[in-house]
């Protein structure tokens, strides 16, 4: 008898295979094709509008796809994986006249937890997030900071293996945003899978091992960041100029420059050397600070999208209103 096979153990924690989703005429999600690593802060990263939340409720099953496969956790997509996942939907699902605790019970519930485990891991996550004190206060009663902070400890209420986060950062203030980054770095430290949605680039650096970038509803780029940034790169300078001192803009190495704060992220052409450019600027103008650094994200992302569509050339603030993408339909959170 032949030998057959052995099965293909995949160690993906999310995988999606040519999945499609229009909206009339609108193709929001075209063709795309993911993979999650187990364990991974993995980044889907694009500007408003690129099809990002559009994805996310396909796998939450608030959408069924026109087309392609999902995979959650070695399983195809459904009511079972989906109570595996916590969800931090961009917009508030949480009741807003009910107290904090009782809003907490309620999820709790709905995820099988009984009331006292709900109420221990309410209380330990209020705590962890410095919010005991707002328990039992109605949730309207609270900033829009805090209330995302309480939607976040309801998402991780059940203890999901995987976190879908979409914007996760909305509205919070610096503290809290530092606080925030510290928890999810700390939950993937204890094996879990998060998918961090978001169009703020800063935060991709900041926190994720992987990422795809998405534009139009497309991958244009995806991989290990390290990778990504090799790749499309290049040679990138950081500048800042004494008071009053401008840099000229046309020297001949300089392809693209972009003004973050008070410094200048330089991207060279190919080839260009950094340390002759600095001696060309040194002699013309006064460097305060001169660093090489890898490329931003979002010098790559602004290249790779010229490049795929020469007529637009996305801007991504640090906040910005959002595009919906489509209307929240279906069933659950």
């Amino acid at each position: 008898m032949p030998v057959q096979p052995a099965a293909v153990v995949r160690n993906d924690a999310l995988r999606l295979e040519g999945v499609v989703k229009s909206f009339d005429r609108h193709r929001a999600v075209d063709g795309l094709d993911l993979t999650v690593p187990r364990g991974s802060i993995y980044g889907l990263l694009g500007p408003n509008g690129a099809g990002k939340t559009t994805t996310i409720r396909m796998l939450m099953g608030i959408l069924r796809p026109d087309a392609g496969r999902i995979h959650v956790l070695g399983e195809p997509a459904s009511e079972a994986t989906k109570d595996r996942i916590g969800y931090l939907p961009e917009e508030r699902g949480l009741y807003p006249g009910m107290k904090v605790l009782d809003n907490l019970l309620f999820f709790g519930a709905l995820r099988g937890l009984s009331t006292a485990e709900a109420r221990a891991a309410a209380g330990k996550w209020l705590a962890r997030l410095r919010m005991e004190s707002t328990a039992l206060r109605k949730l309207q009663e609270l900033s829009k900071g805090n209330q995302q902070k309480i939607q976040f400890v309801a998402t991780v209420l059940h203890e999901p293996e995987l976190l879908v986060l979409d914007e996760p950062f909305s509205g919070l203030d610096p503290v809290n945003q530092d606080l925030m980054r510290t928890t999810i770095l700390d939950l993937a430290a204890q094996g879990k899978t998060i998918v961090l949605s978001t169009h703020l680039m800063d935060e991709v650096e900041r926190l994720c091992s992987h990422l795809t970038l998405i534009h139009a509803g497309r991958a244009i780029v995806q991989g290990a960041l390290d990778d990504v940034r090799r790749e499309h790169g290049g040679e990138t300078v950081h500048l800042e100029l004494e008071p009053g001192q401008e840099l000229d803009e046309r020297h001949p190495a300089i392809v693209e420059v972009r003004r973050v704060g008070r410094s200048l992220e330089i991207q060279l052409g190919a080839g260009a050397d950094p340390s002759a450019f600095l001696s060309e600027v040194a002699a013309q103008v006064r460097v305060r600070r001169f660093e090489v650094r890898g490329a931003s994200l979002h010098s790559i992302f602004v290249r790779l999208v010229s490049a795929d569509d020469p007529a637009e050339v996305p801007t991504l603030p640090a906040s910005a209103p959002r595009v919906p993408e489509a209307p929240l339909t279906g069933g659950g959170r």
